[in-house]
């Protein structure tokens, strides 16, 4: 595809769905939701499928519309204050062993002033979020070289919000002569980077997407060995 995926009524949509986040409203647009952000988002995952596999193996991109690397947009309601409707498009590449958005994996997030690339894992459960912090703690060069290797820390940051922490080291792990000890606290494991509107609106998004998820590679490795998955 040479044309743009996303245009100016992808942000157009989603700016009016923040100012009228009801079910009238979106019954109304939901042409407008399909045309302009459900189709060009299964047409971007479709192309984006073949770079993807040159990262890894392992991940999918999954173009259906329901049940594939689309999120939905609607949202859970039991946390939603009321909002019933997502005012973001969220394209999720899990990890083919995946089962949730916990799992590992990349992530593109489209927003008005909000867009971002993600990278790891997002708030594993407390067995598999031990297991990586013991891998940080015994193999602090293999960290070193994934998650603070000057191309990656450039562009890629790690744990931007203070609830991705631990307040501690954990009591089983030992921090004290450790180089990263405030790795040793991590709860989350995703890391981040912001990419400009004009970067979404670009016909070279597989490109330059794939160009940045390249950079988090080696932090996704290992995350995902050690957890026992492979990359």
């Amino acid at each position: 595809m040479t044309s743009n995926y996303f245009t100016r009524s992808t942000f157009g949509f989603l700016k009016e769905l923040d100012a009228n986040n009801d079910k009238t409203w979106w019954e109304e647009n939901k042409d407008r939701y399909i045309r302009d952000i459900r189709e060009p988002a299964l047409d971007f995952i479709a192309d984006f499928g073949d770079r993807l596999n040159e990262i890894s193996p392992h991940f999918t991109a999954d173009a259906r519309a329901q049940g594939g690397s689309l999120m939905r947009p609607y949202r859970d309601m039991r946390f939603s204050k009321g909002l019933p409707y997502k005012t973001n498009v969220g394209i999720q590449f899990r990890h083919e062993q995946a089962r949730d958005v916990h799992a590992p994996g990349f992530y593109l997030h489209i927003e008005p002033g909000q867009n971002f690339a993600g990278a790891g894992m997002w708030h594993p459960d407390t067995r598999l979020a031990r297991q990586i912090r013991q891998a940080i703690h015994d193999d602090p060069r293999g960290w070193s070289g994934a998650a603070h290797e000057a191309g990656f820390v450039s562009t890629w940051e790690v744990a931007g919000h203070d609830e991705d922490r631990l307040k501690r080291v954990p009591k089983e792990l030992d921090g004290t002569d450790h180089p990263y000890p405030d790795d040793l606290r991590l709860h989350s494991f995703s890391a981040g980077t912001r990419l400009t509107q004009k970067t979404v609106l670009s016909p070279s998004l597989p490109d330059d997407l794939a160009k940045t998820l390249k950079l988090a590679a080696p932090y996704t490795r290992f995350i995902c060995e050690a957890i026992g998955l492979p990359f």
